[in-house]
Formats: structure tokens, sequence, C-alpha cells
């Protein structure tokens, strides 16, 4: 088997092979390769499936493959050989797109108390009697210990072995598969974890040019960066090649510093559309973007980036905003007049794009071209696991509005424009928080983060106390607990959530991407909004009275109401109850 590694400032490198527990395994020396860029070493030795080894450089200590398929020891072990031929896939899967889908983003290691893949993929029939299209899969790369949120993850060509390892994670796509599931993997570019990460022993995977939050950057535009993004970019191609997985959603984009002509991502996109024609199916990309700018989803040929798709943060803060009546950071620009804050939205795409905004204390974002730009190119949500997890106690929204404004929510999202995805358990108004959760095994390190994000929280004037994130109670609580579903207002919710998804499926004014065709009426005192959607009108009341709102034209009748209404007379008013929403269709 050949063994192979890209170490440019090494004088030597050593490839250990077996080793495992208390075999002793053999060494042997690499050569630089005559037929790869300056910097690659390689070898052959007999290895098969499961074989461990590792690399030393100039008499270093053995440290785990950069591109290891497999960590069976985690982080800070040897690698393992993966032979992805020996797993039997059960069938041809034709792919899933992007256009007309229902996200649902998943973290294995709370979905089910017993956070495995395995556990997760026995809960699909839950995703697909729910009516989504696809799972999104937040980070599985190695980390320390057993659970995480998996953004301080290592090894970015392996899976975190607690929860099943490779194999596992072949037999859940499989199963969503089956399922008629897609599967979207959210993967981390923007850097590594600070515990398990042995690239800078290898070579210039980092440069101190541009920083991030996390520190150095990864190296895209300094010296040796040709061989970084060939890094990135394999990675990426292998979770869709070897996993079938059908899209990446890539992890804060806005800190890929990068000033070279061809931008990372835009090499990225395509590469992905490179390999979609190559195996026949589709294939896409999400990106998370704080940076409100069109050319992240504007195609290549156009002079975009050529990302098939962008979270949208301005949907979450309006709706946020609109039920909860919050203003602190961020929210305080959507807080100030949320209807029209849900408005502009709603028919523009972008609430910032070009306006001022007070969190940042400059002028942020750009128009969007509603003419060029299909809305389904901007995922839409009420909840994701930043928006929760990053509050102080992991509060959904379900703890702090009553069924009849997270079903109005909800409304707004899966009658709305844009793709819409939910986070796990809400479309249950689940219980259970989902809070920050760490098990590092450095106890320094431990110390650091529980105290770092007790300071964070403070310093933005959260009052609560901070859960320890190193507690196991912090993990467990945040824990789907699936016997509440199917009781009371669990029970109603999850209900609403399937009638609007089937809904969203089966009337095509639904998934129109023309944002311009979306036409938005709304009274900000009396904190309701309408629209419309081709035949469709849709009409939120947010208040704590009814309210009656003009929709402008007879209804024929009603296709789906949260609290019982009467169809209005020939002025075309509707009357609402308080906290409610309708969805009607015109003659």
């Amino acid at each position: 088997m050949q063994f192979e590694v890209w170490a440019p400032q090494a004088e030597q490198v050593t490839l250990h092979i077996g080793g495992a527990e208390d075999e002793q395994g053999t060494t042997r020396a690499l050569a630089r390769d005559p037929y790869r860029a300056d910097g690659w070493w390689s070898g052959q030795a007999e290895a098969e499936d499961g074989t461990r080894y590792g690399f030393a450089v100039d008499g270093g200590p053995v440290l785990p493959d950069p591109r290891s398929r497999r960590q069976p020891d985690g982080p800070d072990g040897l690698s393992a050989v993966v032979d992805h031929r020996r797993y039997a896939w059960r069938g041809h899967w034709p792919g899933r797109g992007l256009t007309g889908a229902v996200l649902y983003e998943l973290h294995v290691g709370t979905y089910t108390k017993e956070g495995t893949l395995d556990a997760a993929a026995g809960r699909l029939g839950h995703l697909a009697d729910l009516g989504v299209t696809h799972v999104e899969l937040m980070p599985l790369c190695p980390m320390p210990g057993q659970h995480g949120w998996g953004y301080d993850g290592v090894d970015l060509w392996a899976v975190h072995e607690p929860y099943g390892g490779p194999e596992a994670l072949k037999r859940f796509v499989d199963s969503a598969h089956e399922q008629g599931l897609g599967v979207v993997l959210d993967v981390v570019h923007n850097h590594l974890g600070p515990s398990g990460n042995h690239l800078p022993a290898f070579g210039p995977y980092f440069t101190d040019t541009h920083h991030t939050p996390w520190g150095s950057a990864v190296n895209l535009d300094a010296p040796g960066s040709d061989e970084v993004r060939a890094y990135l970019i394999g990675s990426a191609l292998a979770w869709l090649r070897d996993y079938r997985i059908d899209g990446l959603r890539l992890d804060a984009i806005h800190e890929l510093h990068d000033r070279r002509a061809l931008p990372f991502l835009e090499e990225l996109s395509a590469a992905v559309d490179a390999l979609a024609e190559d195996l026949g199916r589709p294939l896409f990309l999400v990106g998370e973007s704080d940076l409100g700018d069109p050319r992240v989803i504007t195609a290549r040929s156009e002079g975009g980036l050529g990302l098939h798709a962008q979270w949208n943060d301005d949907v979450h803060h309006a709706v946020h905003a609109a039920v909860t009546g919050e203003r602190r950071g961020y929210y305080g620009d959507f807080a100030r007049q949320p209807m029209a804050a849900l408005a502009k939205t709603l028919n523009h795409g972008f609430f910032h794009d070009g306006t001022y905004s007070t969190f940042r204390g400059r002028r942020h974002g750009r128009p969007l071209d509603r003419t060029t730009v299909p809305a389904h190119r901007l995922l839409a949500y009420t909840q994701t696991h930043d928006q929760i997890g990053n509050r102080a106690q992991g509060d959904r929204l379900a703890s702090l509005v009553s069924p009849g404004l997270l079903a109005c929510a909800a409304t707004l999202v899966l009658t709305g424009p844009f793709t819409p995805m939910l986070f796990m358990g809400e479309e249950w108004a689940a219980s259970t928080p989902w809070q920050y959760f760490t098990d590092h095994t450095d106890a320094a390190l431990a110390e650091a983060v529980r105290k770092g994000r007790r300071r964070e929280f403070a310093a933005h004037g959260w009052a609560e106390e901070v859960p320890d994130p190193q507690d196991p109670a912090t993990r467990e609580r945040s824990c789907l607990n699936w016997e509440e579903r199917e009781t009371g207002h669990h029970a109603r919710v999850l209900t609403w959530y399937r009638e609007l998804i089937a809904l969203r499926r089966a009337r095509p004014d639904l998934q129109d991407p023309d944002l311009a065709a979306v036409k938005v009426a709304y009274d900000e005192q009396a904190r309701w909004i309408a629209y419309r959607r081709g035949d469709l009108r849709v009409a939120v009341n947010l208040s704590d009275v009814p309210v009656s709102i003009p929709l402008g034209r007879p209804v024929a009748r009603l296709l789906a109401a949260w609290e019982p209404v009467e169809l209005p007379g020939r002025d075309g008013v509707l009357t609402v109850p308080a906290e409610s929403c309708v969805v009607a269709v015109a003659p």
C-alpha cells in the first residue's frame, strides 16, 4: 500500500506502521516523492483495512496522518487505514438537490440519549413522516473526549469514533437515502480545535498573516497555501464521494481569509460541480456567511463565488425580534420596527443591504438582485444550533413564547420564499434546552473554556448562571425527550409543522423562487403581517388580541389555520385570532 504525507520543511519523515495497543509495530523511512510537488514524502508498506499507522517528522513524536480516514483512539492516537471498497452500499441513490428542499439540522450526540449515528438512523422515520427532505448533520470530525458540538474537531477526513466511526456514517447515509432523505454535512474549514491539532508539525497549514477568533488563520493565501487548499478541497470531495453525502454546509466562511485572485470558495465550488457531473447526481454547498454579500451565491460565470446557497440570519433575527420583543445585541436594528423588518426580509432577502448596523457600528451588506438570485439560495430558520446554544441557558424559542407564536414563527419560515431549515426538536416545541457542552481531556483547557464562557456572557450583560460546559449533565440536559412529542401542546405543534410542510410540498406557489413576486402588507402597531404567494394568502397575527387583516380579494377556502377562523366576506377582510396564523387560497 502507498503511504504519503506532505511535510515541505522536513529533513526526514518516518512511517510507523502497526503498533496498536501493546504491539511494537515497524518503522521505515519515506522518500521525497519525485512525481509530486515539493514537500511530499511517500513509501510502500503492507497494510489493510484497520492497520494502525502514523508519521514522525525529523525524529519527533509519531503523529496521526493529516489525511487520516479514521482515528480509533481519538485525535492523539494512531491513524487507521480505511478501505472504502469494503462497504456494500444498499442501493442506487440518484441524489437530491436543494431546490424545493426543507432541511433539518441535527446534532448526533444529542438527537438521542445514545448519541450515536446508528441511534440517530433509528429515528429517521420521524423525519420522513415530518416531510423534510434533507438531514443536516453538525460536524462529525474527531474531537477530544466523547461529546461536543463538533466545531472543535480535527482530522478533517475522519469520523468521530464515539459516534460510530466511518462505517456508522455510511450506514446512516444508506438509511437516510432509503427513506428518501438527502444528507448534508457541516464542515469546518476556518479553524481546527485547540486540542489534537497536529497539522503545524507537518507544514504551513496556518498563517499569522491573518487572525481569526480562534487564533492564526488557515493558510489560504500565504506560501504553501496551494497544498493547504488542496487538503481542504480533497476533504470536502471525500465526504461527497466516499460517503455519498449530498451537500456540505461550510461553517463561518467570513473567517476564511483569502486575498488570492482565485478565491478558495470559488475553487471549491468548481471542484464540487465537477464531481457532481462526474458522479451524475446533484451536489451543493451552503455557506454560513455574515457578509451580507450576494456574490457568495452568485454563479462563478457572473463573477460570484458559486456557492449554491447560504444561511440568512437576517430572517432569523427579524422573526425572533418580532415574536419575542428581544432587543439585545444584533436584535436591536430588527426590533425597532419588527414588522417592517419582517416585510423587508421576505421581499428583499437581506435586511442589511447597505444599511447602518448599530451592532457593527457601520453600514453592512449589499443589495441582492431579485431578478437574478432565486430565493431558494437563501436558507431561513427560526432556530439553529448557534441561535439557541449561544444563549446563556441554551433556551429554545419554545421556552420564550406561547405555542401560538411558535406556530406563527413556523408559518413565516415554511410559507416564505426561502429554503426552510428546522433545528431538531423545534417541530414539537421541545422543552429540552440545547446548551454549550465540551469534553476536553486537557484540564487546563477545560478550565479556560469554563472561565471564557462566563466572561463572554458577563461582557454581553447576561445575568443568568452559565452552565458548566464540562459537566456531563449539560450534555444530558440537551438530549431530546422523544416521549413528549405526542402529548399536549407538543403534539399540536408537531401536527402544525407536518401540515405546513405538506402544504409547501403540494403548492407550487410556495416554492416560487421569485422574491419580487412576494407582495407584503403589515401594520406595525397592530402587529400583523400578510403576504401573497401566487394564489395563496398568508396572514400572521403576532398581537395578543384578534385583528382584522385585509387580504385584498376574496378567499375561496382556508388551507390551514392555527385557531379556527371564518372565511372573510366580499371585502376580503379576515379576522385572525390572537397569536395565530392562516393560509388561504384565492379563487
